[in-house]
């Protein structure tokens, strides 16, 4: 049976796709991430675009449909323009696009699409979108944490889909219709609220209101605390506080920093103690000699005598129990700014109380890659809390079990009530990540910096201690209202399920896999999430008593290269790549036929060999996928950091993720030679790569993309054997599809006009410096021009012997294309770089639509579209970097310029024509 082939293994408007998963890092609001922290989530864009493309028809499927390359070509256009509304965050919720998005997906499915599932679910984004796009949703992991997350996700809401919250006088209060998951969010905000009223009338007097200067009452957002250690120098003896940073706020005209002093104290043994004021003069703020005490990596002075505490005696103080700590500073409400106050007696002793007996338990993993504090004697997790949110967090805990008695006592089922008593439960866990004593200030914002700003859990030396009940970061009615807005988007049609399962023997059949599985040794994630499991289990485990049995996340089979679990390097290595090729071989064991898979991978793991720097990761991905008997079929870069870096193959800087697409290789798959692989390489190579241009993607992606079309040629052998006899290696195929991408893109050449060939070749050479006129002849006279027309065209300059290409920012500003008798692409070209960087997309596509009216059959969009490609390549390649940022931002740009070409009248626009276009559209 033929395999039709789907969108994804062809062409996707990769750049739309990419520039929405940039932007999501920005949204906050709503956003399902802000449900609960998980490590390296995917964006939602991506994954809703890469599960459409992977189910539906390629045109070039149905070329009964479609006959020739122009008809498909268009379709394939058709489908882009849904992905591209398909990720946009604004339609997130509209039905029509999404209506849309269905349709496609049950006509290329014969109206049965496969159910999705991701067995590594992490924090549930594939199984989410897979249930917005209409799909019937599984999600599985080992991780009790990634399983609760995606339970509230994708399995909860519909099961109380469209109902009204039954808190007290909450729908009678609204006269409106209460859709997909919006009841549910407004009772888990409404009972967020009334446990964080409750623990105030409880413990609400261990959070003292601060004095202010002028004698009123504020609320406070924060302590800020120093550990401290006795000064070894016997003659000082002092408790020396061990600081960072003494800045608080630096913001201008906001300045404030610590002032510590050393006063005398006669009870204290040393006779003497710090005291901490606030100061607020920028000319006597601190300096880089004097922003703090102590370093990580060096130790510690002491303020008083200026003596050294080494690294080895802060850890020894800390393992023997000798370490304390002193209130430095008190952050209170203000109007429209933080006041910053110094301590004072009372606000000190109101922390001052006796740890929980029945708190959280558990020993922090000994893995200093990941976590400092246990090398400073901070081994238990709850070590990493004060007494004082010790007290507050088992208090929140021991609510949630309360708020369920009131959801049923309210009217709602037990089933309802164990439902919302497990958001109220994240959302506990969810607090924690900013109610912990490894929490920092950002003094540059004037706020508290959460634990996990990063993938691990630092030392952390002066600490905040944030207030539940400001209002603020840290506040439990905050994080569940935070929470209810990312429910109220879920509007889910089909029912989803979330189970805890080990890839490695849970069945996979029936199911297409998308899935984003562990990133070789980067994140460890069972190690990191035991931090929320702890308190998760102490609120839910009378709900979950299942997922939540085990003291700690199970370990051992977590599929993570981990060194210190594998007996080494060698071993995690070996550990990983063994569960890899296995986990894939069951999943091929189990295809479906006319689907392919995707799968994501991240890697920033790279070691050094004789061959240079290569990705250990990347390599072991490929390898492990062919070898269990898969057949790669196309590479998507997918980047959701927005910048100017240049990414190039072989490098180990790549895209935030590469987007695989595989399918089962067949039993008969046969061998071929080197020379086998390669002539089938330059066969299907330059069609692959045309489409691929064709689409929308960024040069600076097209090296990642490539690799695609070139892998599915070598992955679809059972072996690739080189001239020695061997089986040729991942990295020697890798270098051959970067060898024929060169070769292909330089042929591509012959298609130009004769200034054009002879620019690209005058620019490879000598990039838009000077170079000898003899040299510039010869290459113009074997292209069939001359270096005078091309003076008098305006594409260079020729002047006492020398010759040099003019650089866009050099040309004149009163071009016009419609006089010009010699227009060539790379004429066009320039103008465009020029335009749309002084005077932006409707200029560019108003010059660009007048060059495609001339009546000239040697300019087409698609040309001057692929000589930015190929001049990004040389320009990459030869390392100028601002020639290579200007190329990639025309390409990256292409589909709104050629949007403004069609809509532009003829007339091209000069420089100061371009301004007055923009203000006559602003106005």
């Amino acid at each position: 049976m033929v395999q039709k082939r789907k969108l994804i293994e062809v062409a996707l408007p990769l750049e739309a796709i990419n520039k929405e998963s940039a932007r999501e890092k920005s949204i906050r609001h709503g956003h399902p991430s802000t449900l609960h922290l998980w490590w390296a989530r995917r964006p939602l864009a991506t994954a809703r675009a890469v599960l459409f493309a992977q189910l539906v028809d390629d045109p070039s499927a149905h070329p009964e449909r479609f006959p020739g390359e122009d008809a498909q070509r268009k379709e394939r256009e058709r489908l882009h323009g849904i992905i591209e509304r398909l990720v946009q965050w604004e339609n997130i919720r509209d039905e029509k696009v999404l209506a849309e998005a269905r349709a496609e997906i049950l006509a290329s499915t014969d109206g049965n699409p496969p159910r999705i599932l991701d067995p590594f679910a992490g924090g549930g984004t594939i199984p989410l979108e897979a249930q917005r796009l209409g799909l019937e949703a599984h999600a599985s992991d080992l991780n009790p944490v990634a399983v609760l997350i995606n339970k509230a996700l994708i399995e909860i809401p519909p099961k109380f889909r469209d109902q009204p919250p039954i808190f007290p006088g909450l729908a009678s209060s609204q006269i409106r219709e209460w859709k997909g998951a919006e009841g549910l969010a407004a009772d888990v905000r409404a009972y967020g609220t009334w446990m964080r009223d409750e623990a105030e009338k409880r413990i609400g007097h261990l959070y003292p209101k601060a004095t202010l200067p002028d004698g009123s009452k504020a609320t406070v957002i924060a302590w800020i605390w120093a550990r401290t250690v006795t000064c070894p120098n016997p003659a000082c003896g002092i408790e020396m506080p061990l600081v960072r940073s003494w800045w608080l706020g630096k913001k201008k005209g906001k300045e404030a920093y610590v002032i510590p002093s050393v006063v005398p104290d006669p009870t204290h043994p040393s006779g003497q103690r710090v005291k901490y004021e606030i100061g607020r003069e920028p000319a006597k703020a601190p300096t880089k000699d004097n922003e703090g005490t102590v370093s990580g990596r060096k130790g510690a002075v002491c303020v008083a005598c200026q003596g050294f505490a080494p690294v080895t005696l802060l850890r020894a103080d800390g393992e023997a129990g000798r370490r304390g700590q002193q209130l430095i500073a008190v952050v209170s409400e203000g109007k429209r700014q933080r006041v910053y106050l110094a301590p004072t007696n009372a606000q000190a002793q109101a922390a001052d109380v006796v740890a929980p007996d029945n708190s959280v338990d558990g020993e922090i993993a000994d893995n200093p890659r990941w976590f400092s504090p246990p090398a400073y004697g901070l081994t238990r997790f709850s070590h990493l809390f004060t007494n004082r949110q010790l007290v507050t967090l088992t208090t929140f805990s021991d609510l949630v079990s309360e708020a369920r008695e009131q959801v049923v006592k309210h009217g709602g089922t037990p089933a309802y009530g164990d439902a919302v008593a497990t958001y109220l439960g994240l959302g506990v866990s969810r607090t924690t990540d900013l109610s912990n004593s490894i929490v920092t200030w950002s003094s540059s914002r004037d706020q508290a910096r959460n634990l996990f700003s990063r993938q691990a859990i630092p030392m952390a030396w002066d600490f905040v201690e944030t207030s539940p009940f400001a209002g603020a970061a840290g506040d439990l009615s905050v994080a569940t209202t935070t929470m209810a807005k990312a429910l109220e988007g879920l509007r889910p049609k089909n029912p989803g399920q979330a189970e805890q399962a080990d890839i490695g023997t849970r069945s996979l059949s029936g199911y297409l896999i998308s899935t984003d599985p562990p990133y070789y040794d980067n994140i460890g994630y069972s190690d990191l999430s035991d931090f929320f499991y702890v308190w998760l289990r102490r609120s839910l485990r009378d709900i979950h008593p299942d997922l939540l049995s085990t003291m700690l996340v199970p370990k051992v089979e977590e599929l993570v290269a981990n060194p210190y679990r594998n007996n080494g390097k060698y071993g995690a290595k070996k550990f990983f790549e063994e569960g890899f090729r296995s986990v894939f071989a069951r999943a091929r064991q189990s295809a479906l036929n006319d689907f392919p898979i995707s799968v994501y991978y991240a890697f920033k793991q790279s070691e050094a060999d004789g061959d240079g720097e290569a990705s250990t990761g990347w390599e072991t991905l490929l390898d492990g996928m062919i070898r269990s008997g898969w057949e790669i079929t196309s590479t998507w870069p997918n980047r959701s950091e927005r910048g100017g870096r240049m990414i190039s193959v072989g490098t180990n800087a790549l895209a935030s993720a590469i987007v695989l697409s595989l399918r089962p290789r067949p039993e008969a798959a046969h061998t071929t030679d080197r020379r086998g692989f390669i002539g089938a390489l330059e066969s299907e190579l330059p069609d692959a790569l045309r489409k691929l241009q064709q689409g929308q993607i960024a040069p600076v992606d097209l090296p990642q993309a490539a690799i695609g079309p070139g892998m599915a040629v070598f992955s679809r052998y059972a072996k690739v054997i080189e001239p020695d006899g061997t089986p040729m290696a991942v990295r020697s195929a890798l270098a051959r599809i970067n060898e024929i991408l060169d070769q292909v893109l330089n042929e591509q050449e012959g298609d130009f006009d004769s200034a054009t060939r002879f620019a690209i070749a005058w620019y490879r050479q000598h990039g838009y410096e000077t170079g000898k006129f003899g040299d510039a002849d010869n290459v113009a006279r074997a292209r069939n021009t001359s270096v005078d027309t091309m003076d008098r065209d305006g594409i260079l300059t020729s002047r006492a012997g020398k010759v040099q290409l003019i650089k866009p920012a050099d040309l004149p500003t009163d071009y016009d294309t419609l006089t010009d008798q010699h227009t060539s692409s790379w004429e066009v070209l320039h103008h465009l770089i020029r335009i749309l960087e002084t005077a932006g997309i409707g200029p560019a596509g108003q010059f660009l639509g007048a060059s495609l009216n001339r009546d000239d059959d040697a300019l087409d969009s698609d040309l001057i579209k692929e000589l930015a490609h190929l001049l990004f390549r040389v320009a990459e390649g030869n390392k100028w970097t601002k020639d290579a940022l200007a190329f990639n931002n025309l390409v990256t740009s292409w589909p709104e310029v050629l949007d403004a070409a069609r809509q532009a009248p003829t007339q091209p626009p000069t420089v100061q024509g371009a301004l007055d276009f923009d203000e006559e559209a602003d106005s």
